[in-house]
C-alpha cells in the first residue's frame, strides 16, 4: 500500500459534513484497523484508544496498532494493553478498513501501512494543519487543540452516552497536546470540554502528575546532558539542542523520555524559535522545531518533507548532525521577523 493510493480522498464540506461521513465510515463497516504515528504521543495513543471505545460500543470488530513500542506511562488508560506492534500482528495478516488517527501524512504511519490490502478504505482523523487530506474519507480541524478533540465531537455526533474512560482518553490527549492547557491551541472550547470531563469523574490533577510532572531517571539524565549542549543563534534569536547517539545510549533515554526536551531551548528568554536535534544514526536526524509565535515553523518542518503545528512542527533530515544544525538554523534565521 503506498501513499499515492490514497491522495486527495479527503476532508470536503464543513465540518460537520466532514464527522457525518465519518459517522457513516463507522456504520457501514464492521472490522477495523486503528492506527497512529510512529512515535506516538499522548494524543495519538489517546485518539487510538478513544476510537476503539467508540467501536466497541458500536458493537465493531477492531485491532489497535502502532509500528513501535508504546510509552508505558499510558498505562493506566482503557484499552492500552490492546495496542499492538508490527511485530505482534499476525505475519499474513491484512486489513481494507483503516481509521488513521492524528497522522499528518500517510508515511507517518510508518510500516503498519504494509498491512493494509491494496484496496483499503481509509478513515483519516487528524488536527494537523499540514495534513495532506490523505483517505479514502477525511475529518480535518486544524482549529482543535488535539485530535482528541475532533473524537469527542465525533461521539456527540454519534449521540454516544460516554463514560470516563473514554472521557479520560479525551482529557489526556487535550492535557498533552496543549502543554498542560498552556499553549495558544487551549481555546475557549477546549477548556468547556476539559471541565465537562471534570465533571464525569475525570481525575484531572493526577493525569497531570503521571504525564507532565513525574519523571524518570533517564529523563533527568538527557536532560543533563542535552543542556550542556544549549547553543544560541542570530543574535540569541534561536537556540539548539543536540543530542548524539552517543549520549542517547550513554542515557538508556527513550523517544519518550526526550519528549519536551525541545521546550528549554524555546523557553530562554529572547528567543524566538527553539531546536532539538535528535540523532537516530550517523545519517539522520530528528528535528523538533517549537516557536514562541512569530515564526511559522510548521512551515519550516514542511520545506524539509515534514509538518506540524504554526508553533510545534518536526522533520527527518538525512546528513550530520552538524550539517542538520547549519541546515535548520539557516532557514529558521531566513523566516525571523
Amino acid at each position: 500500500m503506498t501513499a499515492g493510493q490514497f491522495t486527495g480522498g479527503g476532508a470536503s464540506g464543513s465540518y460537520l459534513e466532514q464527522l457525518e461521513a465519518a459517522k457513516q465510515f463507522m456504520h457501514d463497516h464492521n472490522d477495523f484497523l486503528v492506527v497512529s504515528h510512529v512515535q506516538p504521543d499522548g494524543d495519538a495513543i489517546s485518539s487510538t484508544l478513544a476510537v476503539a471505545w467508540l467501536l466497541d460500543r458500536m458493537g465493531k470488530r477492531y485491532t489497535l496498532a502502532n509500528e513501535g513500542d508504546i510509552p508505558g506511562k499510558f498505562s493506566r488508560l482503557w484499552g492500552f494493553d490492546g495496542i499492538l506492534t508490527l511485530s505482534q500482528l499476525p505475519d499474513h495478516s491484512s486489513y481494507d478498513t483503516i481509521i488513521s488517527v492524528d497522522c499528518a501524512d500517510f508515511a507517518r504511519i510508518g510500516r503498519v501501512s504494509e498491512k493494509f490490502t491494496p484496496d483499503a478504505k481509509l478513515l483519516n482523523i487528524d488536527h494537523h494543519a499540514t495534513n495532506d487530506r490523505f483517505g479514502s474519507r477525511s475529518v480535518i480541524q486544524a482549529s482543535a487543540a488535539a485530535t482528541v478533540e475532533i473524537i469527542y465531537d465525533l461521539s456527540r455526533h454519534l449521540e454516544m452516552e460516554a463514560d470516563i474512560d473514554f472521557g479520560t482518553c479525551i482529557y489526556t490527549g487535550l492535557l498533552t497536546d496543549t502543554g498542560g492547557f498552556r499553549y495558544s491551541s487551549t481555546t475557549p472550547k477546549v477548556m468547556k470540554t476539559a471541565a465537562d470531563l471534570l465533571e464525569w469523574g475525570v481525575k484531572g490533577s493526577e493525569l497531570a502528575e503521571a504525564f507532565l510532572e513525574r519523571m524518570t531517571f533517564q529523563q533527568i539524565r538527557i536532560l543533563q546532558r542535552g543542556l550542556a549542549t544549549l547553543d544560541f543563534h542570530k543574535n540569541g534569536r534561536i537556540s539548539t539542542i543536540a543530542v548524539s547517539t552517543e549520549v542517547i545510549d550513554a542515557t538508556g533515554a527513550t523517544n519518550e523520555d526526550m519528549d519536551g526536551l525541545v521546550n528549554y531551548a524555546r523557553n530562554v528568554e529572547g528567543v524566538e524559535v527553539g531546536l532539538l536535534f535528535k540523532q537516530r544514526n550517523e545519517s539522520t536526524v530528528k528535528v523538533s522545531l517549537r516557536s514562541a509565535g512569530a515564526v511559522d515553523v510548521a512551515q519550516i518542518a514542511q520545506s524539509f518533507g515534514g509538518g506540524g503545528h504554526v508553533r510545534a512542527a518536526g522533520c527527518t533530515i538525512n546528513g550530520s548532525i552538524e550539517e542538520a544544525i547549519r541546515r535548520v538554523v539557516e532557514e529558521v534565521g531566513n523566516k525571523l521577523p
